[in-house]
Protein backbone atom coordinates (compact mmCIF):
# COMPACT_ATOMS: atom_id res chain seq x y z
CA UNK A 1 0.00 0.00 0.00
CA UNK A 2 1.27 3.57 -1.33
CA UNK A 3 2.59 5.51 1.73
CA UNK A 4 0.61 8.90 2.40
CA UNK A 5 2.97 11.98 2.40
CA UNK A 6 2.84 14.98 5.22
CA UNK A 7 4.31 18.12 5.17
CA UNK A 8 6.38 18.36 8.63
CA UNK A 9 8.15 21.85 8.05
CA UNK A 10 8.03 24.87 6.34
CA UNK A 11 11.11 27.35 5.38
CA UNK A 12 10.91 30.87 3.55
CA UNK A 13 12.50 33.96 2.83
CA UNK A 14 11.06 36.63 0.36
CA UNK A 15 10.02 40.25 0.19
CA UNK A 16 7.59 39.92 2.91
CA UNK A 17 9.41 38.05 5.64
CA UNK A 18 12.45 36.51 6.41
CA UNK A 19 10.82 33.77 8.04
CA UNK A 20 7.59 31.61 8.01
CA UNK A 21 5.90 33.92 11.03
CA UNK A 22 6.76 37.41 9.26
CA UNK A 23 5.27 36.04 5.83
CA UNK A 24 2.08 35.09 7.92
CA UNK A 25 1.90 38.33 9.14
CA UNK A 26 2.25 40.28 6.16
CA UNK A 27 0.02 37.88 4.12
CA UNK A 28 -3.08 38.83 6.88
CA UNK A 29 -2.33 42.64 6.82
CA UNK A 30 -2.28 43.08 3.01
CA UNK A 31 1.11 44.23 2.89
CA UNK A 32 3.05 43.23 -0.42
CA UNK A 33 6.87 43.22 -0.36
CA UNK A 34 7.10 45.08 -3.91
CA UNK A 35 8.10 48.14 -4.49
CA UNK A 36 11.96 49.96 -5.82
CA UNK A 37 14.59 48.32 -6.37
CA UNK A 38 17.86 48.65 -3.78
CA UNK A 39 20.49 45.30 -4.00
CA UNK A 40 20.50 44.29 -7.05
CA UNK A 41 22.65 46.49 -9.43
CA UNK A 42 20.74 46.89 -12.95
CA UNK A 43 20.00 49.54 -15.47
CA UNK A 44 16.24 48.98 -14.78
CA UNK A 45 16.82 49.67 -11.01
CA UNK A 46 14.43 52.48 -11.31
CA UNK A 47 12.19 51.87 -14.17
CA UNK A 48 10.53 48.71 -13.01
CA UNK A 49 9.22 47.40 -9.57
CA UNK A 50 10.15 44.01 -7.87
CA UNK A 51 10.38 41.58 -5.12
CA UNK A 52 13.71 42.14 -3.42
CA UNK A 53 14.53 40.24 -0.44
CA UNK A 54 15.12 43.20 2.36
CA UNK A 55 18.79 42.02 3.05
CA UNK A 56 21.72 42.95 1.53
CA UNK A 57 24.49 39.88 0.55
CA UNK A 58 26.29 40.96 3.61
CA UNK A 59 23.78 40.71 5.80
CA UNK A 60 22.64 37.37 4.75
CA UNK A 61 26.54 35.66 4.76
CA UNK A 62 25.91 36.66 8.38
CA UNK A 63 23.34 34.52 9.00
CA UNK A 64 24.57 31.67 7.71
CA UNK A 65 27.66 31.89 8.86
CA UNK A 66 29.60 31.78 5.28
CA UNK A 67 31.48 34.84 3.52
CA UNK A 68 33.25 32.64 0.58
CA UNK A 69 33.59 35.40 -1.64
CA UNK A 70 32.56 33.07 -4.41
CA UNK A 71 28.99 32.39 -3.12
CA UNK A 72 26.28 34.27 -4.37
CA UNK A 73 22.47 35.02 -3.21
CA UNK A 74 21.05 32.01 -4.41
CA UNK A 75 22.64 30.00 -2.45
CA UNK A 76 22.05 32.18 1.03
CA UNK A 77 18.72 32.22 0.49
CA UNK A 78 18.39 28.73 -0.21
CA UNK A 79 20.47 27.61 3.04
CA UNK A 80 18.09 29.93 5.21
CA UNK A 81 14.75 28.60 4.22
CA UNK A 82 16.17 25.10 3.93
CA UNK A 83 17.31 25.51 7.71
CA UNK A 84 14.03 26.93 8.97
CA UNK A 85 12.40 24.32 7.12
CA UNK A 86 14.21 21.37 8.68
CA UNK A 87 14.53 23.33 12.47
CA UNK A 88 10.46 24.02 12.12
CA UNK A 89 9.67 19.89 11.26
CA UNK A 90 12.14 18.90 14.55
CA UNK A 91 13.50 16.26 12.39
CA UNK A 92 17.74 15.02 12.76
CA UNK A 93 19.40 14.30 9.70
CA UNK A 94 21.69 11.89 11.90
CA UNK A 95 18.71 9.68 12.97
CA UNK A 96 19.26 6.75 10.39
CA UNK A 97 16.28 7.63 8.27
CA UNK A 98 17.10 8.45 4.56
CA UNK A 99 16.60 12.41 3.64
CA UNK A 100 17.00 13.40 0.23
CA UNK A 101 17.44 17.26 -0.81
CA UNK A 102 15.49 17.83 -3.81
CA UNK A 103 15.57 21.59 -4.63
CA UNK A 104 14.92 23.82 -8.02
CA UNK A 105 16.17 26.95 -9.86
CA UNK A 106 16.53 29.10 -12.75
CA UNK A 107 18.94 31.75 -12.09
CA UNK A 108 21.42 29.44 -10.21
CA UNK A 109 24.65 31.24 -9.30
CA UNK A 110 24.09 33.75 -12.54
CA UNK A 111 23.48 37.06 -9.97
CA UNK A 112 27.61 36.65 -9.18
CA UNK A 113 28.91 35.35 -12.77
CA UNK A 114 27.51 38.35 -14.29
CA UNK A 115 29.06 40.55 -12.08
CA UNK A 116 32.03 39.68 -13.99
CA UNK A 117 31.41 38.21 -17.48
CA UNK A 118 33.01 40.83 -19.27
CA UNK A 119 36.36 40.48 -17.26
CA UNK A 120 36.31 36.71 -17.68
CA UNK A 121 37.20 37.66 -21.25
CA UNK A 122 40.17 39.75 -20.52
CA UNK A 123 41.71 38.02 -17.23
CA UNK A 124 41.31 35.09 -14.71
CA UNK A 125 40.93 37.26 -11.57
CA UNK A 126 37.12 35.56 -10.81
CA UNK A 127 37.22 32.62 -12.47
CA UNK A 128 36.50 31.03 -9.16
CA UNK A 129 33.18 31.90 -9.51
CA UNK A 130 32.19 29.15 -11.87
CA UNK A 131 32.88 26.62 -9.61
CA UNK A 132 29.23 28.26 -7.95
CA UNK A 133 27.42 29.43 -11.51
CA UNK A 134 25.63 25.79 -12.11
CA UNK A 135 22.13 24.95 -11.06
CA UNK A 136 23.02 22.41 -8.69
CA UNK A 137 25.46 24.28 -6.46
CA UNK A 138 22.95 25.68 -4.27
CA UNK A 139 21.11 22.46 -3.57
CA UNK A 140 25.02 20.96 -2.86
CA UNK A 141 25.00 23.59 -0.45
CA UNK A 142 22.12 23.27 1.37
CA UNK A 143 22.91 19.46 1.84
CA UNK A 144 26.48 20.05 3.04
CA UNK A 145 24.52 23.17 5.62
CA UNK A 146 22.09 20.71 7.09
CA UNK A 147 24.49 17.80 6.64
CA UNK A 148 23.71 13.89 6.51
CA UNK A 149 22.08 13.98 3.33
CA UNK A 150 21.37 10.72 1.34
CA UNK A 151 20.63 11.71 -1.80
CA UNK A 152 20.47 15.36 -3.79
CA UNK A 153 19.18 16.69 -6.99
CA UNK A 154 18.21 19.59 -8.77
CA UNK A 155 15.23 20.64 -11.14
CA UNK A 156 14.61 23.53 -13.58
CA UNK A 157 11.56 23.50 -15.34
CA UNK A 158 11.00 27.17 -15.13
CA UNK A 159 8.11 28.40 -13.33
CA UNK A 160 6.92 24.98 -12.61
CA UNK A 161 9.87 24.06 -10.96
CA UNK A 162 9.58 23.60 -7.28
CA UNK A 163 6.36 22.16 -7.80
CA UNK A 164 8.15 19.26 -9.81
CA UNK A 165 11.14 19.23 -6.44
CA UNK A 166 7.96 18.48 -4.46
CA UNK A 167 6.17 16.31 -6.80
CA UNK A 168 9.80 13.86 -7.35
CA UNK A 169 10.18 13.95 -3.41
CA UNK A 170 6.48 12.41 -2.90
CA UNK A 171 6.99 9.79 -5.62
CA UNK A 172 10.74 9.24 -4.15
CA UNK A 173 8.87 8.12 -0.41
CA UNK A 174 6.37 6.47 -2.09
CA UNK A 175 8.61 3.87 -3.94
CA UNK A 176 10.52 3.56 -0.82
CA UNK A 177 13.71 5.28 -2.20
CA UNK A 178 13.93 8.05 0.76
CA UNK A 179 12.24 8.33 4.24
CA UNK A 180 11.97 12.01 3.88
CA UNK A 181 12.78 14.55 1.87
CA UNK A 182 13.87 18.87 2.06
CA UNK A 183 11.90 20.11 -1.15
CA UNK A 184 11.66 23.28 -2.44
CA UNK A 185 13.20 26.38 -5.27
CA UNK A 186 15.14 29.01 -5.00
CA UNK A 187 15.83 32.30 -7.35
CA UNK A 188 17.26 35.34 -6.94
CA UNK A 189 16.67 38.26 -8.52
CA UNK A 190 19.80 38.93 -11.72
CA UNK A 191 20.43 41.43 -14.26
CA UNK A 192 19.50 38.22 -16.63
CA UNK A 193 16.61 37.74 -15.45
CA UNK A 194 15.14 41.40 -16.15
CA UNK A 195 16.84 41.54 -19.49
CA UNK A 196 15.10 38.79 -20.43
CA UNK A 197 11.56 38.92 -19.17
CA UNK A 198 11.84 43.04 -20.52
CA UNK A 199 12.91 41.37 -24.09
CA UNK A 200 9.36 39.25 -23.79
CA UNK A 201 7.40 42.56 -23.04
CA UNK A 202 5.53 41.01 -19.63
CA UNK A 203 7.34 43.29 -17.06
CA UNK A 204 4.86 45.97 -15.15
CA UNK A 205 5.87 49.07 -14.49
CA UNK A 206 3.23 49.40 -11.89
CA UNK A 207 2.01 46.98 -9.14
CA UNK A 208 1.16 43.47 -11.27
CA UNK A 209 -2.72 43.19 -10.85
CA UNK A 210 -3.32 39.15 -11.54
CA UNK A 211 -6.42 38.64 -13.33
CA UNK A 212 -7.31 41.85 -13.45
CA UNK A 213 -8.89 42.66 -17.25
CA UNK A 214 -5.80 45.62 -17.30
CA UNK A 215 -2.78 43.79 -15.53
CA UNK A 216 -0.61 44.92 -18.34
CA UNK A 217 2.45 42.13 -16.84
CA UNK A 218 4.15 41.08 -14.02
CA UNK A 219 6.73 41.77 -11.14
CA UNK A 220 9.90 39.89 -10.53
CA UNK A 221 10.79 38.69 -7.18
CA UNK A 222 13.05 36.53 -5.64
CA UNK A 223 12.39 34.03 -2.81
CA UNK A 224 13.64 30.61 -1.34
CA UNK A 225 10.85 28.40 0.23
CA UNK A 226 11.31 24.60 1.29
CA UNK A 227 9.21 22.60 2.87
CA UNK A 228 10.28 18.85 4.55
CA UNK A 229 8.12 16.38 3.79
CA UNK A 230 7.80 12.44 5.20
CA UNK A 231 6.32 9.29 4.52
CA UNK A 232 3.30 8.32 7.44
CA UNK A 233 6.00 5.20 8.40
CA UNK A 234 8.92 8.14 9.66
CA UNK A 235 6.64 10.65 10.97
CA UNK A 236 5.23 7.37 13.24
CA UNK A 237 8.49 6.39 13.90
CA UNK A 238 10.08 9.80 15.66
CA UNK A 239 6.61 10.60 16.41
CA UNK A 240 6.42 14.30 14.60
CA UNK A 241 3.77 16.39 13.56
CA UNK A 242 1.95 16.91 10.70
CA UNK A 243 1.18 20.16 9.29
CA UNK A 244 -0.94 18.88 6.44
CA UNK A 245 -1.13 16.25 3.98
CA UNK A 246 -0.20 16.70 0.18
CA UNK A 247 -3.42 14.03 -1.18
CA UNK A 248 -2.40 15.01 -4.78
CA UNK A 249 -0.37 16.16 -7.80
CA UNK A 250 0.36 16.07 -11.23
CA UNK A 251 2.50 17.68 -14.09
CA UNK A 252 1.31 18.06 -17.93
CA UNK A 253 2.63 19.93 -20.80
CA UNK A 254 0.90 21.06 -23.73
CA UNK A 255 4.12 22.47 -26.02
CA UNK A 256 2.34 25.03 -26.91
CA UNK A 257 5.37 27.62 -27.12
CA UNK A 258 8.55 28.41 -25.95
CA UNK A 259 6.99 30.69 -23.07
CA UNK A 260 3.33 31.15 -23.70
CA UNK A 261 0.35 28.77 -22.47
CA UNK A 262 -2.24 27.45 -24.93
CA UNK A 263 -5.37 30.39 -25.37
CA UNK A 264 -7.46 27.02 -23.88
CA UNK A 265 -5.44 26.19 -21.03
CA UNK A 266 -5.15 22.52 -21.94
CA UNK A 267 -1.93 21.69 -20.15
CA UNK A 268 -3.29 23.65 -16.93
CA UNK A 269 -6.65 21.84 -17.12
CA UNK A 270 -4.96 18.45 -17.46
CA UNK A 271 -2.96 19.04 -14.74
CA UNK A 272 -5.46 20.29 -12.04
CA UNK A 273 -7.84 17.49 -13.26
CA UNK A 274 -5.11 14.37 -12.87
CA UNK A 275 -4.39 16.18 -9.71
CA UNK A 276 -8.19 15.71 -8.40
CA UNK A 277 -8.06 12.50 -9.70
CA UNK A 278 -4.92 11.59 -7.79
CA UNK A 279 -6.64 12.94 -4.42
CA UNK A 280 -9.87 11.26 -5.05
CA UNK A 281 -11.81 14.66 -4.54
CA UNK A 282 -14.05 16.49 -6.84
CA UNK A 283 -13.97 19.97 -7.86
CA UNK A 284 -16.91 21.07 -5.24
CA UNK A 285 -14.27 19.65 -2.59
CA UNK A 286 -11.74 22.39 -3.14
CA UNK A 287 -11.98 25.26 -0.76
CA UNK A 288 -9.29 27.27 -2.16
CA UNK A 289 -7.06 27.63 -5.44
CA UNK A 290 -3.89 29.26 -4.72
CA UNK A 291 -3.80 30.25 -8.42
CA UNK A 292 -0.44 30.78 -10.88
CA UNK A 293 -1.85 34.59 -11.47
CA UNK A 294 1.14 36.07 -12.76
CA UNK A 295 -0.65 38.98 -14.19
CA UNK A 296 0.59 38.88 -18.23
CA UNK A 297 -2.31 38.47 -20.28
CA UNK A 298 -1.76 35.18 -21.72
CA UNK A 299 -0.98 33.30 -18.62
CA UNK A 300 -3.92 35.05 -16.32
CA UNK A 301 -6.29 34.16 -19.31
CA UNK A 302 -5.29 30.84 -20.08
CA UNK A 303 -5.61 29.73 -16.34
CA UNK A 304 -9.09 31.13 -16.20
CA UNK A 305 -9.99 29.28 -19.21
CA UNK A 306 -8.67 25.99 -17.84
CA UNK A 307 -10.36 27.00 -14.35
CA UNK A 308 -13.58 27.50 -16.20
CA UNK A 309 -13.69 24.17 -17.75
CA UNK A 310 -12.84 22.40 -14.83
CA UNK A 311 -14.85 23.96 -12.44
CA UNK A 312 -17.46 25.54 -14.54
CA UNK A 313 -19.77 28.05 -12.92
CA UNK A 314 -18.69 26.39 -9.46
CA UNK A 315 -15.60 28.28 -9.27
CA UNK A 316 -13.77 28.01 -5.83
CA UNK A 317 -12.29 31.24 -4.05
CA UNK A 318 -9.27 31.42 -5.11
CA UNK A 319 -6.26 34.24 -5.63
CA UNK A 320 -3.10 34.71 -6.51
CA UNK A 321 -0.92 35.52 -4.06
CA UNK A 322 2.26 37.06 -6.41
CA UNK A 323 0.92 40.72 -5.90
CA UNK A 324 2.76 40.16 -2.30
CA UNK A 325 6.08 38.21 -3.55
CA UNK A 326 6.36 38.92 -7.06
CA UNK A 327 6.76 36.15 -9.64
CA UNK A 328 9.67 34.46 -7.92
CA UNK A 329 9.92 31.88 -10.61
CA UNK A 330 11.58 28.33 -9.47
CA UNK A 331 11.08 29.31 -6.28
CA UNK A 332 7.04 30.63 -6.87
CA UNK A 333 5.48 27.23 -6.55
CA UNK A 334 7.09 26.19 -3.01
CA UNK A 335 6.39 29.57 -1.50
CA UNK A 336 2.97 28.83 -2.61
CA UNK A 337 2.65 25.37 -1.26
CA UNK A 338 4.08 27.03 1.84
CA UNK A 339 1.12 29.87 1.88
CA UNK A 340 -1.37 26.92 1.05
CA UNK A 341 -0.41 25.37 4.58
CA UNK A 342 -0.24 28.75 5.90
CA UNK A 343 -4.18 29.44 4.74
CA UNK A 344 -4.75 25.29 6.17
CA UNK A 345 -3.42 26.03 9.57
CA UNK A 346 -4.89 29.28 9.98
CA UNK A 347 -8.14 29.20 7.86
CA UNK A 348 -7.76 31.97 5.63
CA UNK A 349 -7.98 33.14 2.37
CA UNK A 350 -5.02 35.72 1.36
CA UNK A 351 -5.73 38.48 -1.06
CA UNK A 352 -5.47 39.09 -4.53
CA UNK A 353 -4.26 42.26 -4.29
CA UNK A 354 -5.07 45.06 -6.87
CA UNK A 355 -7.75 43.65 -8.75
CA UNK A 356 -10.50 45.55 -10.10
CA UNK A 357 -12.09 44.45 -13.07
CA UNK A 358 -12.95 41.12 -13.86
CA UNK A 359 -11.16 39.81 -17.20
CA UNK A 360 -13.58 40.14 -19.83
CA UNK A 361 -15.32 36.67 -20.94
CA UNK A 362 -14.27 34.67 -18.12
CA UNK A 363 -16.15 36.76 -14.85
CA UNK A 364 -13.52 35.45 -12.46
CA UNK A 365 -13.61 37.56 -9.65
CA UNK A 366 -10.87 36.36 -6.81
CA UNK A 367 -10.64 37.61 -3.50
CA UNK A 368 -10.07 40.74 -2.88
CA UNK A 369 -9.66 40.79 1.27
CA UNK A 370 -9.06 38.79 4.17
CA UNK A 371 -10.88 36.17 3.94
CA UNK A 372 -11.60 33.92 7.57
CA UNK A 373 -13.47 31.06 6.59
CA UNK A 374 -12.58 27.05 6.80
CA UNK A 375 -10.04 25.80 5.01
CA UNK A 376 -9.71 21.95 4.16
CA UNK A 377 -8.48 21.64 0.86
CA UNK A 378 -6.21 23.70 -1.07
CA UNK A 379 -4.92 23.47 -4.88
CA UNK A 380 -1.82 25.10 -6.02
CA UNK A 381 -1.06 25.91 -9.78
CA UNK A 382 2.01 26.36 -11.41
CA UNK A 383 2.49 26.91 -14.62
CA UNK A 384 6.12 27.41 -16.54
CA UNK A 385 7.49 28.27 -19.67
CA UNK A 386 7.50 26.11 -22.60
CA UNK A 387 3.65 24.37 -21.49
CA UNK A 388 5.23 22.47 -18.38
CA UNK A 389 1.61 22.67 -16.01
CA UNK A 390 1.94 21.67 -12.38
CA UNK A 391 -0.84 21.53 -9.77
CA UNK A 392 -0.58 20.19 -5.76
CA UNK A 393 -3.23 19.33 -3.66
CA UNK A 394 -3.22 20.26 0.07
CA UNK A 395 -5.34 18.59 2.98
CA UNK A 396 -5.83 19.22 6.22
CA UNK A 397 -4.77 16.84 8.84
CA UNK A 398 -7.18 15.54 10.74
CA UNK A 399 -7.05 15.78 14.52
Amino acid sequence: MSQRIYITGLGVISAIGNNVPETLASLTQSKTGIGKIHHLTTRYKDEFLAGEIKLSNEQLADLVNDHNPDLNRNSYIAMLAAKEAVQNSGIDTADGLRTGVISSTTVAGMGKTELYYKELFEKDDHLSVLDTHDCGDSTERIADFLGNVDYVTTISTACSSAANAIMLGCRMIKNGLLDRAVVGGVDALSKFTFNGFNTLMILDKEWSKPFDENRKGLNLGEAAAFLVIEGEEALKKRNGKALAEIVGYANTNDAYHQTASSPEGYGAQMAIEQALQMSGLKPGDIDYINMHGTGTPNNDLSEGTATRAVFGDKVPRFSSTKAFTGHTLAAAAAIEAVISVLSIQNDMIFPNLNFTTPIAGLDLVPETSLVKTPVNTVLSNSFGFGGNCSSLIFKKVSA
